[in-house]
Order: C-alpha cells, then sequence, then structure tokens
C-alpha cells in the first residue's frame, strides 16, 4: 500500500463503514449502534438517529439492566445482540457505554451502567465476552470522563490522577481486562487539557501498555482533534469516514520527518486484523427465514426476563403488592399506554415488537370504584436524551399532580416508574408502592405485569443512589459547565452520601422482595493467595425469590482520606422458600488498594460488610492489612476531603489537585477550529448568520423541542468546526476562511471564500 493508501485506510469510508481495498484483500467493515440492541441504518446513514433502522430486538437499558446485578443475564444480552449483529452483517456493536454516574443530570446516563466503577466493570466484562463468542466485536465507550453531554465535544475533564484512577478508570479496566472488547472508542473531550482523541497517556501507557488492550481503538463519532497527534497516541481509526481529514496534514508530517510512518502502520495492521477477522466470522451465518422468526420469539423472552430481573421494587407498604387476580384495578397514566422504553439518541432502536403496560392490563373500574389504583408514570422524552443534561431532577407537574390526585381518591395507589435516571419523589410517603422499572425495553409492558401479579419477584437492586433532591448532590453548585471540574474527588455517589452523612431516598444497593432472606455464618478465612469470605444465605419467606449479596469493604479511617464502604464483590443467587445456599468471594490486594502512582494498600483494619440492602449488612470479619504506611498529604487535615459535606470549594479542589484551575473564555482573534458556531456567534456576524441558517436547517429535519433536534442542534453548532468537517463535509479551506472572518479578519475571509466559490 502506498502510504496515501494506508492514511485513507484509518479514515472510515462513510458514516457507518471503514474503507475496504479489495486489491489488498481488505474488505470494509460495517458497525452499528448497539449498546442494548442494534441501530442499523442500510440506506440512510446518518448518526443522528432521527431515521428507521432495521428491526432488532430492544433489550432493556444499561440504567434497567445493571439494577439486575446479574453478570450471566448480561452474557445473555450481550450474545443475544451479538447474534442478531451477525444476521444484519455487522462487524462491530459500538456498546457497551460505561461512563460512571457521577450526577444524576446527564442527559445519557440511561445507556451506563452505574455510579459504582466495579459493578459497571463486571457487568459490561460479561456482555462483552458474550457478544464477542460468534467473533463480532464489541466497543467500549466513551473513554474516557465522558460524564456530561453539555458542551461535549469540547469540554475538559479535569481531576486529580486518584480520582480518574479509583472512579474513570476502573470500570473500563475490568471490561478490557475480562472482556477483551476488539475495540474502544475514544470519548469527545479532553482529560487534563489533551482530547481523548490525542491522548497517548491514555490510549498507550494505560489501555495498552498497562491493561494488556490488543485491539483498535476509533473515534467517538467526530471526535478526532489533531490527526497526527492521534497516529502517534495510537488512536486508529477516524469516525465518521469519507471526510479525509487532516489527510494532507499526516502526508506532510511524515515527509518533514514530524511523523514517523511506523506510527500509521501500526493503526493500518490493527485495522486490518479486525476487519478481517470480521469478515471470517460473518460468512459462517446461514440466514433461514424460519430460525429468525424464533429467535426473535426467544430474544424478546430474554428482554422480558431482562426487564423482570431488573425491576426494583422501592416501596411494599402493608404487603400491598403482588396484586390478587380477584382485586379490580384502574390503569392510570399516560406511559401505560405509551411506555417509556428506551432513551433518545444514537442509541434508538426500531423493535421487532412492542408491548406496552395498557396491551396486557384491563382496566375495569374508576379510580374511585378500585381495590386498587395502578399509575404508570415516570419522564418523557424530552426530559433527557443524547446530546443534552436534565434541567433538574423533578418530574413533570402533571405527572405529580396525578400521582397525588390518584393517591387523595384511593389509598392503594402502587407508582410504576419508568425513567432513565433518578428522579425526586415528594410524592413517595403519600402512595402505598413504588416499582421501578427504569427504561425497560421492548417487553416491559408484559414484564410490569407479571411484576405486579407475583409471576416474577422483584429482584433488582439500585445500581445508583437517588437522593432525596439534586442539591444534595455534591456535584450540584458546578454541574454542568464548559469544562467538568471534577472537585468532589473519589467522592461520587454512595461513597460521598455514606462518608457527609446525608440522607437520601434510596441508597445504592437498596430493593425491596416478595419474600425475605436471612443472613447466618459469616466469616472470612485467610490463605496464600488472600482472603476468601463465606456467608450462608437463606430464603426465609413463603415464595422462590433471588437475593443480591453485596460485600463492601469498609476501610480505616485514620489516615489518608477514604469512602467509608466501596463494594468490591456482588453474586445474584436464586432460592426456593426454606433453601439455603453458601456464598463464597475471593478478595484479592486490588481489593484493598488506592491509587498513589500504582495500586498500593495502606495499612490498617479493613472491615468486611456483607448483606442485600444497604441498612441490613453484617460484619463477616476484620482483615488486618500489613500494608503501606501512607501520609497524610498537607492539603488533606480538616479539608472538605477529610469531612465532606455539601460542594467543596474551588479554592479546596485547587489545594487537592495541586494546581490553579483557569476556565476556558472564548475570545474573538483567537478562535480555532475546536471552538463551535455556537461560541462565535455573539463575537461574530458570520457566524451568527451561520448559527440561524443551520438551526432553520434542522427544523426541517427535526421537530424544535424533541430530543432528536435538541441531539442534532448539539452535534453541529454546538460541536467545534473540526467536526462539522468530519461529520458535515465541511472543506478545510471554508473551515478556515470562516475562522479568519469570525477572528476579525472579515475582508480577507470573505475575499477567500468567495473566490473558493
Amino acid at each position: 500500500m502506498t502510504l496515501e493508501e494506508k492514511i485513507a485506510l484509518c479514515d472510515g469510508e462513510n458514516c457507518w463503514e471503514t474503507r475496504g481495498f479489495p486489491q489488498y484483500g481488505i474488505p470494509s467493515m460495517f458497525m452499528c449502534d448497539g449498546p442494548h440492541g442494534l441501530r442499523k441504518q442500510d440506506d440512510r446513514g446518518e448518526h443522528a438517529g432521527i431515521h428507521e433502522s432495521r428491526p432488532a430486538t430492544c433489550f432493556p437499558t444499561a440504567v434497567t439492566t445493571a439494577c439486575s446485578w446479574d453478570v450471566e443475564l448480561l452474557g445473555r444480552i450481550g450474545a443475544a445482540i451479538g447474534e442478531e449483529a451477525a444476521d444484519q452483517g455487522v462487524g462491530v456493536v459500538l456498546g457497551p457505554g460505561l461512563n460512571i454516574k457521577r450526577n444524576p443530570l446527564c442527559g445519557r446516563n440511561f445507556e451506563y451502567f452505574s455510579e459504582d466503577p466495579y459493578l459497571a466493570g463486571k457487568l459490561a466484562a460479561s456482555f462483552v465476552r458474550n457478544l464477542q463468542k460468534n467473533g463480532v466485536g464489541a466497543c467500549l465507550k466513551h473513554f474516557a470522563c465522558n460524564n456530561q453531554e453539555f458542551k461535549r465535544f469540547v469540554s475538559d475533564s479535569i481531576l486529580d490522577e486518584r480520582t480518574l484512577r479509583e472512579i474513570y478508570l476502573t470500570a473500563f479496566e475490568i471490561a478490557v481486562r475480562e472482556g477483551k472488547p476488539k475495540t474502544v472508542m475514544c470519548a469527545y473531550n479532553k482529560i487534563n487539557g489533551v482530547y481523548c482523541s490525542d491522548n497517548e497517556k491514555l490510549l498507550t501507557g494505560i489501555l495498552r501498555d498497562e491493561w494488556g488492550f490488543d485491539g483498535l481503538v476509533m473515534t467517538d463519532w467526530g471526535a478526532m482533534n489533531d490527526r497526527i497527534a492521534a497516529f502517534r497516541a495510537g488512536c486508529d481509526l477516524n469516525m465518521p469516514g469519507g471526510s479525509n481529514y487532516m489527510a494532507g496534514d499526516v502526508l506532510a508530517a511524515v515527509a518533514r520527518g514530524e511523523l514517523d510512518e511506523a506510527d500509521i502502520d501500526r493503526s493500518v495492521r490493527r485495522i486490518t486484523r479486525l476487519v478481517q477477522a470480521a469478515e471470517e466470522a460473518l460468512k459462517k451465518k446461514t440466514p433461514c427465514e424460519s430460525r429468525a422468526h424464533a429467535r426473535d420469539d426467544a430474544h424478546h423472552e430474554l428482554a422480558r426476563n431482562a426487564a423482570e430481573q431488573s425491576a426494583v421494587l422501592l416501596k411494599n407498604e402493608d404487603n400491598i403488592l403482588p396484586l390478587k387476580a380477584e382485586q379490580k384495578i384502574a390503569v392510570l397514566g399516560e406511559l401505560a399506554k405509551t411506555m417509556r422504553y428506551q432513551g433518545a439518541g444514537s442509541s434508538h432502536v426500531n423493535p421487532t415488537r412492542l408491548v406496552h403496560p395498557a396491551d396486557v392490563l384491563e382496566n375495569t373500574v374508576s379510580v374511585e370504584e378500585a381495590d386498587v389504583a395502578v399509575v404508570f408514570t415516570g419522564l418523557p422524552p424530552e426530559y433527557e436524551g443524547e446530546g443534552f443534561d436534565r434541567d433538574h431532577m423533578k418530574m413533570p407537574p402533571e405527572q405529580i399532580k396525578l400521582i397525588e390526585e390518584t393517591a387523595a381518591k384511593n389509598p392503594n395507589t402502587v407508582v410504576v416508574l419508568f425513567c432513565g435516571a433518578p428522579v425526586e419523589t415528594p410524592w413517595a410517603d403519600k402512595v402505598k408502592a413504588i416499582l421501578y422499572m427504569g427504561l425497560p425495553g421492548q417487553a416491559g409492558g408484559e414484564a410490569a405485569k407479571n411484576l405486579l401479579y407475583g409471576l416474577a419477584n422483584p429482584c433488582g437492586r439500585l445500581a445508583e443512589t437517588w437522593p432525596l433532591r439534586y442539591e444534595d448532590c455534591p456535584s450540584a453548585a458546578y454541574y454542568p459547565q464548559r469544562d467538568g471540574q471534577y472537585r468532589e474527588g473519589v467522592y461520587v455517589g454512595y461513597r460521598y452520601y455514606d462518608k457527609a452523612n446525608v440522607p437520601v431516598r434510596w441508597k445504592f444497593g437498596y430493593g425491596l422482595s416478595y419474600t425475605e432472606f436471612a443472613y447466618t455464618n459469616g466469616r472470612i478465612e485467610k490463605h496464600t493467595g488472600g482472603e476468601t469470605v463465606r456467608v450462608t444465605v437463606t430464603n426465609t419467606g413463603s415464595c422462590a425469590g433471588a437475593e443480591v449479596v453485596e460485600l463492601y469493604l469498609a476501610p480505616p479511617q485514620d489516615g489518608i482520606h477514604r469512602p467509608v464502604r466501596e463494594l468490591k464483590r456482588f453474586a445474584k443467587v436464586h432460592l426456593q422458600p426454606g433453601e439455603s445456599r453458601e456464598v463464597s468471594f475471593d478478595l484479592d490486594e486490588r481489593c484493598f488498594a488506592i491509587w498513589d502512582d500504582g495500586w498500593k494498600a495502606p495499612k490498617g483494619t479493613y472491615r468486611i460488610l456483607v448483606g442485600g440492602n444497604p441498612d441490613q449488612l453484617t460484619e463477616a470479619g476484620t482483615i488486618e492489612k500489613a500494608g503501606e504506611d501512607f501520609p497524610v498529604p498537607d492539603w488533606q487535615p480538616g479539608s472538605w476531603y477529610e469531612k465532606p459535606a455539601g460542594s467543596p470549594s474551588l479554592e479546596q479542589w485547587e489545594r487537592m489537585l495541586g494546581r490553579k484551575y483557569v476556565p476556558y473564555t472564548p475570545q474573538k482573534g483567537k478562535f480555532t477550529k475546536n471552538d463551535t458556531i455556537a461560541d462565535m456567534k455573539d463575537y461574530s456576524l458570520v457566524m451568527r448568520f451561520l448559527y440561524w441558517s443551520v438551526k432553520k436547517n434542522i427544523s426541517k429535519k427535526a421537530k424544535p423541542g424533541t430530543p432528536e433536534y435538541r441531539m442534532i442542534m448539539e452535534s453541529s453548532v454546538g460541536g467545534p468546526l473540526r467536526n462539522i468537517q468530519i461529520s458535515g463535509g465541511m472543506k478545510d479551506n471554508v473551515a478556515k476562511d470562516l475562522l479568519a472572518t469570525a477572528n476579525g479578519r472579515f475582508l480577507r475571509g470573505l475575499k477567500l471564500l468567495l473566490k473558493r466559490e
């Protein structure tokens, strides 16, 4: 291959395909979104997701399946998606999403698993490992620290190394080491001033050298910054393709000796290895219409089972649930007829079938006449989605009014919640039961009926904390801003609420059941390889059910600051009434370690806590670690990090960070291709005209106010000019000329534009 051809290979062919070079035996390969089901667009490829895709099973989203705490279940879902991908000729599925739920307002939280990196990593590893069994590849995303949608294309995630390693990279590390994904997707944002696409420490030093990743790194769609730096960093594939972004610059850099051709060859080898393996795997598929129907039936049943296994029973006063067949019920709420079953954006699936609660529940009586009133409620699509963050944590006023009016008329009111993130629930004390189903996928209606009537026993546990109010979140005072200020450090989710002793509505790991479980004989066995914790779990109730056994490590609190407890192991066990089972967990040195230029375990006494709910943990014993003696840093005594309460100040964070934070300020005369049309329009008449032109054009494709409209606006005028070059086809010279006019060199820029047109 010529150098020009090799550079071209590292840029995709179009929105979804890699570039093929059949003369060299290099096929093209199709990719598509798919964290909870495939979104393959054959003939109208665009990234925004407003066009219909080929039908595929819509499984519950990650916000729901994470609540299953079921590694085996995530594996079955991954295998099913991999099977459908192979059938549709897809070589790589873009998922799962592994970003930490740092703040409940992140618009894309429904695509992510948890606020806890260990739980997220173990679930993702199983999903990836099983999806890839038939040769189709998975793609972990978005690597890394992509925890807000606001200004996601240009934001800088600023955080200390300990927080980066312990919270934001751990889930990816587990998924890479145990799941061995074929690809990883780098995120849009910067980390401490360096774009992820250009970040050699992230993509080579950590991902490849430390974790042993041997696959391909691709960009998120339009995330490429400096193609020359990206080749050096180990970013192999620029997507979407077709723009030849910076191809000439790369060629010139090699000629000048600024870029080693070996760096390009390295990426070429990774791409060819991936696409050739995908071609071989896809040759093995044998399409059969009758088999496809049987598969669709089986996958729909799996989607239903996943929704049932993941639902969380948050409240069940007077054991009002399960409902009895002879009871008269009233079904209320628009979401009974139009269930919210998935999120908006690039992960949107066109389901093979769709069952709403109203399709399977009979509403035979009014509110007043019913034995039990069941209200289906939650968040509408416009409240959360890709490309924008929520403005608050409240439910729509009309939804709250419906719940409160129903509860006033019927004391036996049950609420079924559909939403992709926690919401404030000031009405919780007014109803008898609350069943949280998240975004349960295409079979959510059937799952809701089975759960309400006890044909399935709720066994989910929350994978994230539900605060009483948004203001209780440690990052509430400074989220979101253009730059992600990770002031709270390692105190994310329950790590903060526990340490600060802040009451919450429902804790991480919380969930009820229609049966009860008892824990006995907890003990710790020490051996050469570490420690093994054992505990016996018994179903003491009258019906079969599943219990999530959670193991937390409570580290010493008298040295370097640490959370009060951290999840280190978990298991899900299914038990018949009266049945007992011993559950064992092996601990290793990493369980006790913190990051300090490497993983090191501070010496001291560690308590081991086990149980099925965070308020009912029992101590299995203690472990004395003869680890390292960590000196307390000078900034720690008396700081927020030692005794957190509310939000840390900028000054406290800077002391912990070890440097001053300087926010980015748009400045006319210094605009670059990393600035957005939305930013520059306030300083430039040309950019203002361009902004309104783009807005008008987008309004023809998507209705203003819809999630699709908000996403496309953010992806266009909210993206940097280089993103528009890559994804929108803007020529490099046009971008340069627009920048010249925006920077005040109006006549020169206009002259160049007119000349080139």
